[in-house]
């Protein structure tokens, strides 16, 4: 059964949740896993994949944008399927995504705002009323 872990985030704002998502990428991808990047929108999947390239200069994360050659180990999409990704999912929508659960883990991104922390109640609440084993992680 797919393993749920929130990870919250003690600051508010969009920039932080991807600065999180970045982490969670590198050291899943440093662990061996393979990671999809779930983005609210196009425009947020390719501030993701600028950020991948910059956001550790002493560090490669081979990805590439979902369907793209470049994907296999970490992909970026934005409500597309998941091809090929059944390992870690970062989600970065606000709504659990309908894939979710062929995934073994799935990463949610907590921020202090109140529409990220009332969109993730409920999710808490979604995941947990259909028995997934959940974890929090205060960062």
């Amino acid at each position: 059964m797919t393993r749920v872990g929130f990870y919250v985030v003690q600051a508010a704002g969009e920039s932080q949740r991807l600065q999180v998502a970045a982490r969670l990428t590198n050291k899943a991808f440093q662990r061996g896993h393979r990671v999809y990047l779930n983005a609210n929108s196009e425009a947020q999947a390719r501030e993701l994949d600028t950020l991948l390239w910059s956001f550790r200069p002493d560090s490669f994360l081979p990805h590439g944008l979902n369907g793209e050659t470049d994907s296999d180990q970490i992909a970026i999409g934005w409500g597309q399927e998941p091809h090929g990704h059944d390992d870690l999912l970062i989600n970065l929508q606000l709504e659990i995504p309908p894939f979710f659960s062929r995934f073994q883990r799935v990463a949610e991104v907590v921020t202090q705002d109140p529409t990220s922390l009332s969109a993730l109640r409920q999710s808490w609440r979604f995941y947990k009323e259909r028995g997934y084993q959940l974890e929090k992680h205060d960062l």
